[in-house]
């Protein structure tokens, strides 16, 4: 059996992954000449997490962590409002949880990859008919099933499914990431996630290693497009929010040099179509409000490789993933946009407030895996459950 995967990003390489050790010849595109370099700092748990010790890739995946001591959100000035130590998040997620800069988790997942995976960069698939997929370089495939894993901007999707307006829901925020090198400054964060107690807008910053640090960003914006310039507009944003903001805002890089995108959902009526199907951001979106999608992009791509290499044709195991993963990611979605942006992004003071007294709270013993689990949407099920073999 012979798959074509559309996007060589954390869904797609857990895809070729679990594809390959079912005996599928794989072939990744993605258009993209590298891979990508920029990326965030993000807690990886919940099914994903259950399905990279699925697949016999725990120790690698701790091997590729990076080290959190603690949360501090700081003022102004740069004085700790609160802290949280890590092993709070850890122990109520009974140590299933780490931290780790999603270009590392990527780098993992290749590293995964056997000989029956062949990933080509700088290519994208230009044309679908049900037979045939068409490339950028020319050459022509007749896969088995092609996949979509190319991300919220999803090319398979548009191509299969219709233009992106019909199904991206704007969330009124803007989001960028970008790693820079400041050893002065990386002293100050190292081994902490440092976050700005601020209204409507929040900076970052996480220590990487040999005086490297990472950024990221989330602001309030009416406007859903993207500016043409995301230094000018991050600059513009952020600038006088105190030292450590002003610091990290002279290292912005030019547009080119980061990751910068609008905060959306994807929600769309169907996934699979014949022999296509979308997995991961291309599929369900749920944004950073959720914390989860790369692990809801890992663990459905493992779904969706089990029911191709169990159910009796095609057709039937696209039907039957998006039957068993649909309601898992959705209920995320509905839960994250009802609890979760105001309390990820406070836009007045009572709220900052609330938050801060929340982290606090979580230091009480027998309150934390509460309050944690109380923000943390999760299945009921589990991912060996959610990708067992039907019964005939």
């Amino acid at each position: 059996m012979k798959a074509l995967i559309c996007g060589a990003g954390i869904a797609g390489l857990t895809l070729a992954v679990r594809l390959e050790h079912h005996g599928w010849n794989v072939t990744v595109v993605d258009r993209a000449d590298t891979p990508r370099q920029q990326g965030y700092m993000m807690d990886f748990y919940g099914l994903g997490f259950q399905a990279v010790k699925a697949m016999g890739l725990e120790r690698q995946l701790r091997m590729h962590a990076s080290r959190v001591g603690e949360f501090r959100y700081v003022d102004s000035n740069g004085r700790t409002s609160v802290s949280l130590d890590y092993d709070v998040f850890v122990k109520a997620l009974d140590g299933d949880v780490v931290g780790i800069m999603r270009p590392a988790l990527e780098r993992m997942l290749r590293h995964a990859l056997g000989d029956g995976v062949q990933v080509r960069y700088g290519t994208t698939i230009t044309r679908l008919d049900d037979m045939t997929a068409e490339l950028s370089d020319g050459t022509a495939m007749e896969p088995d099933v092609i996949v979509g894993a190319d991300g919220i901007h999803s090319h398979i999707r548009a191509l299969t499914f219709g233009p992106e307006r019909d199904c991206l829901h704007y969330l009124g925020m803007h989001t960028s990431a970008f790693a820079f090198h400041d050893p002065e400054l990386f002293d100050k964060v190292h081994g902490q996630f440092l976050l700005t107690e601020t209204l409507d807008r929040q900076l970052g910053l996480y220590g990487l290693q040999e005086g490297h640090v990472a950024a990221f960003t989330v602001h309030r914006s009416p406007d859903e497009t993207p500016p043409d310039d995301a230094r000018e507009e991050l600059r513009g944003e952020f600038c006088g929010m105190g030292d450590l903001v002003d610091r990290a805002m002279a290292h912005c890089p030019p547009s080119t040099q980061m990751y910068y995108d609008t905060v959306a959902q994807i929600i769309m009526p169907q996934w699979t179509r014949g022999r296509i199907a979308l997995v991961g951001d291309a599929a369900h979106a749920v944004s950073l409000v959720a914390g989860q999608g790369a692990s809801l992009g890992v663990a459905g791509a493992y779904v969706l490789a089990e029911m191709l290499a169990t159910q009796s044709s095609v057709p039937d195991a696209l039907i039957e993933y998006e039957r068993r993963w649909r309601p898992v990611a959705t209920g995320i979605q509905d839960a994250s946009r009802e609890r979760g942006i105001e309390v990820f992004l406070p836009s007045s003071p009572r709220t900052l407030l609330l938050r801060r007294w929340g982290v606090r709270a979580m230091r009480v013993p027998g309150l934390h895996q509460v309050m944690v689990r109380s923000l943390v949407p999760k299945s009921r099920e589990t991912i060996t459950e959610l990708s067992a073999p039907a019964r005939r």
